[in-house]
């Protein structure tokens, strides 16, 4: 299994997130020695060119030469034949989620278990030729930008960036005007953490392939919008306004400070529990972001079956397309996979954080813990579903 990556100047993890994550940059030269890629520019073509793969393809200059553009987004899938119309330099193809359909790079995020796995968003790969680049721009979310392949030119700004400073009439978010404070040429192995807000250009310096694990961040709107949707279709009261001591106004056309503030007090009189954020939040940050669904097993296997395989010796993953969290409660523990929720005995809270905590079990691991059938029944119900699978099946 891997091992986090290696920190500058023998660096701790806990230093690392007490000085580093969401206050300043860091470059982290050799985070992973000897470190491969394990797609090639090919593979990735491939992948831009699959239905269900999101894929985008950045042009610095665009491709209708009768009016050109600066700056051209194109999404895809795309049609093999767009890539020998491409100009030899000067743009990037990026793919989404790669770790979903590459073990290698679902395995490389062990190194990050530091971080709660809920906040890892996916790995995205980015191929530029020489010149290539996405243009300099600012993200709201914490990434570590990894180099694959080749090498790239890394600056960045820490200035406040207002909208304003966006290029007009484009649909990216590239900044009309860029000054770097620092500068770095990242190599095979080289990863340079940015904190949200930093603005930052990479430039290919050779054919390039980096990788960019990113993190969830959700804008607080769309968690405030969502929990109410949750309250209102789990369990807000079914009530409705009222004012059985309204009294004559001057103006009928005006709402009335009374009125603002009985609505006042159903707003935050709302009957909010831990419970119901745990369950909420849980179900939110474990469904899939692009939509993915797994497949249930074509032959289901009984729970003998199931530990009887277990037992030959097959490592046992965790699908990516399904996420997993759980909520300790006391006397319960809440499992979360890909947006669903189960509540179970405290009695099963090591299974559960194990399922969690790992992406490969193995049987040694196990053995003790599927002596008991809940454990048992539990872990083959969720192969069935296709949540998880034995490393010799098809997927």
């Amino acid at each position: 299994m891997p091992v986090p990556f290696s920190l500058p100047g023998g660096m701790s993890a806990e230093q690392f997130l007490a000085e580093y994550w969401q206050k300043k940059p860091l470059l982290i030269k050799t985070a992973f020695p000897a470190f491969e890629t394990p797609l090639s520019p090919d593979e990735i073509a491939g992948m831009a060119c699959e239905e269900g793969i999101e894929s985008r393809l950045i042009l610095e200059q665009g491709l209708d030469k009768c009016e050109p553009q600066k700056w051209q987004l194109m999404h895809g899938p795309f049609d093999e034949a767009l890539f020998a119309e491409l100009p030899e330099n000067h743009w990037a193809l990026l793919v989404q989620e790669v770790h979903k359909y590459v073990p290698q790079l679902a395995q490389l995020l062990e190194s990050f278990r530091f971080i709660p796995n809920w906040r890892i968003d996916d790995i995205m790969v980015n191929y530029s030729p020489v010149d290539g680049s996405v243009g300099p721009h600012v993200d709201q979310y914490d990434v570590f930008l990894l180099q694959g392949l080749g090498r790239k030119r890394w600056q960045i700004s820490t200035a406040d960036v207002s909208d304003a400073a966006m290029v007009a009439g484009i649909e990216l978010q590239i900044l009309a005007q860029f000054e770097a404070d620092e500068s770095w040429v990242l190599e095979p192995g080289d990863m340079l953490y940015l904190p949200p807000g930093v603005a930052h250009h990479g430039v290919a310096l050779d054919e390039s392939l980096a990788y960019s694990i990113g993190f969830r961040a959700p804008a607080e709107s769309d968690l405030i919008t969502s929990f109410i949707d949750y309250l209102a279709d789990e369990r807000l009261p079914v009530s409705h306004y009222r004012d059985p001591d309204l009294t004559l106004q001057q103006h009928p056309g005006e709402i009335s400070a009374v009125a603002l503030q009985r609505v006042r007090e159903i707003i935050t009189n709302m009957p909010v529990r831990d419970e119901d954020i745990a369950r909420w939040f849980g179900q939110v940050v474990t469904e899939s972001k692009s939509g993915d669904r797994v497949e249930p097993q074509l032959q289901p296997l009984s729970v003998t079956d199931f530990v009887d395989r277990f037992q030959q010796g097959e490592a046992l993953w965790r699908c990516e397309l399904s996420r997993f969290a759980c909520v300790d409660q006391n006397t319960i523990v809440l499992l979360f996979v890909a947006g669903q929720i189960e509540t179970l005995s405290d009695t099963m809270k090591a299974v559960v954080y194990r399922l969690c905590d790992q992406r490969v079990h193995v049987w040694a691991e196990w053995e003790v813990l599927l002596r008991s059938g809940d454990n048992s029944a539990l872990l083959c119900r969720l192969y069935n579903e296709g949540h998880l699978y034995f490393e010799n099946d098809q997927h």
